[in-house]
């Protein structure tokens, strides 16, 4: 379980995107313990609460470049909502969670449509060069393959955890196709901040991966 200092925060979070909607707290609380207990059962390693106050934290850094801040915080609390490591439609169930929970709340339509569409986004994590809240989103999610030399191995760890049932050929060979399509890539991120600060050490942390994954 998450510790109650993160909760705290993360909820006071919550609520200060919400505010605009003019949400009743009572249902926006609802919601918040609904979001918790999913990122919170045992299967997850990675993908917890956690994960989504990095997410959260590295869009704050990058919101100038948004265009609908709201709903890419939104899009952030719901995008690993449903995380099932041997399952192939995460990202379209997890949209539609998040669709049926933000029309509860009353959120807008319009918004709930950005919210979806920047959820699915994250299933090939590709953006188009004028869908800047996409390419914030995607950003903020892969801020983790630039961590530091004490990060990245307990987030590599944490994603062998979640995919324990894959036997360790098997995992090698698929997580090491993962990592090389990263690689491939003419850029790993969209914003001007990270592609400056972060795509360096990103292709760094890969390249190392991928290297530790051959030599066993």
């Amino acid at each position: 379980m998450p510790t109650e200092n993160l909760t705290h925060i993360l909820f006071s979070n919550w609520l200060h995107t919400l505010q605009p909607f003019g949400v009743d707290q009572v249902a926006a609380e609802k919601v918040f313990n609904c979001l918790v207990a999913a990122y919170s059962t045992p299967s997850r390693y990675y993908h917890t609460l956690r994960h989504i106050d990095q997410v959260l934290s590295t869009i704050q850094i990058l919101q100038g470049y948004t265009k609908n801040l709201a709903a890419v915080q939104l899009a952030a609390w719901f995008h690993d909502v449903v995380y099932d490591s041997q399952a192939q439609d995460n990202e379209e169930r997890s949209a539609d969670y998040a669709l049926e929970l933000l029309s509860n709340l009353g959120i807008p339509e319009d918004t709930i449509t950005t919210v979806t569409r920047l959820i699915l986004n994250t299933k090939n994590h590709q953006a188009a060069v004028d869908d800047y809240d996409s390419q914030v989103l995607l950003d903020a999610d892969l801020a983790i393959l630039a961590s530091n030399l004490v990060q990245y191995p307990e987030y590599t760890h944490a994603i062998r955890q979640e995919y324990a049932w894959v036997a360790e050929a098997d995992y090698i060979i698929g997580r090491r196709q993962v990592l090389e399509g990263f690689l491939q890539r003419s850029h790993i991120y969209f914003t001007p901040l990270m592609s400056e600060f972060a795509e360096p050490s990103a292709r760094g942390n890969i390249q190392a991966e991928i290297q530790s994954l051959l030599s066993g």
